[in-house]
């Protein structure tokens, strides 16, 4: 995803974090310095929904203006299937499926094997 907070905040005249984290203060919701920083610099690795909701309404905004996805770089993190890549087979041969698990069939008849002699 990416971030655009500054760019919805300067949208509205808002021009420095400081002035921000007033107006979110003045809405209920207090936050530290540090918080405000990652916020106002680049992505926030979390935040909380309550979080989210306080902030689009002090910017005016919803949360698809402060963020916009990116699936370009979910793609390049996808891990690749090299059989599958290379054409070199089915997917789904030798309990591929894409995702590294075997293939699990039910076993008909008797269930279980025989104890050792």
């Amino acid at each position: 995803m990416k971030w655009q907070l500054r760019l919805r905040a300067a949208e509205r005249g808002i021009w420095k974090s400081a002035q921000l984290r007033r107006m979110l203060a003045e809405a209920g919701l207090e936050i530290s310095a540090g918080k405000m920083s990652s916020w106002w610099a680049g992505s926030p690795p979390t935040m909380r929904l309550a979080e989210l909701d306080v902030l689009c309404a002090v910017l005016e905004c919803t949360p698809n203006d402060l963020m916009t996805p990116e699936p370009e770089k979910v793609a390049e993190q996808r891990p690749q299937n090299t059989e599958a890549a290379n054409g070199n087979g089915d997917p789904d041969e030798n309990g591929g499926g894409g995702g590294g698990s075997p293939n699990v069939s039910p076993r008909f008849g008797n269930p279980r094997s025989t104890p050792p002699l």
